[in-house]
């Protein structure tokens, strides 16, 4: 008799259950050699144990980092997850010395993670789809200021400790600080200080509940 490994087994009963499932995981191994080769080119060291399903967009600055820690998952094509992926995941470093740092166990779907200084995500971080993560206003507020320098926008650091779950279609912005555990709702704006364990929604995102944080050892 020949014997079936679990891990067939749970593949097999992957391919009953969830049909779509399986095409993807077969569709992320066959990817697996040019996303390999799309990281190297880009700059970006591949980590261990990474899910990644489809090809990001990475634009890395020559002079900048983009560090990922191990257990990525990653979402890019659009059936990757039942939200709907509106667009790959986007990570960008815009200037000298930007940095994106995302800690382990990390979970993105079609998101955006844009760094002109410093975009750092904790361990176990889970940024909703088509979500959006930037340390940067881009351009200049007032309109003189625009004319003589487009690209002069405000620029301050965006940190996101451990544990944070971020829903979909959320957009965190400069300075924003983000403590651990924290949630924030679906759809809403950050624009400043997270406590831990706070859930934040709306915008301007604003205190609405309060979740137990369990802290646990970084592993990244």
């Amino acid at each position: 008799m020949v014997e079936v490994r679990p891990e067939a087994m749970d593949t097999l009963q992957m391919a009953r259950e969830t049909p779509w499932k399986a095409v993807n995981e077969l569709r992320r191994y066959a990817w697996l050699p040019w996303l390999r080769a799309y990281f190297a080119l880009a700059g970006v060291a591949w980590g261990a144990d990474w899910h990644i399903y489809g090809r990001p967009l990475i634009q890395r600055h020559a002079g900048s980092t983009i560090r990922i820690g191990p257990g990525l998952w990653m979402r890019n094509w659009f059936g990757s997850n039942p939200l709907g992926v509106a667009h790959r995941c986007i990570l960008a470093t815009w200037a000298a010395g930007a940095r994106i740092d995302i800690g382990a166990g990390v979970g993105l779907t079609g998101a955006t993670i844009v760094a002109q200084s410093e975009v750092r995500l904790g361990d176990r971080v889970f940024v909703g789809a088509n979500s959006t993560i930037c340390d940067t206003d881009f351009h200049p507020l007032r309109s003189e200021t625009r004319r003589a320098d487009p690209a002069a926008g405000v620029t301050r650091p965006v940190i996101i400790e451990d544990d944070v779950f971020i829903g979909m279609w959320a957009l965190i912005l400069k300075g924003s600080h983000i403590g651990a555990g924290s949630v924030i709702g679906a759809g809403s704006v950050v624009a400043g200080d997270v406590p831990p364990g706070a859930i934040y929604a709306g915008n301007p995102a604003r205190p609405v509940g309060e979740v137990p944080v369990i802290r646990l050892p970084s592993t990244s």
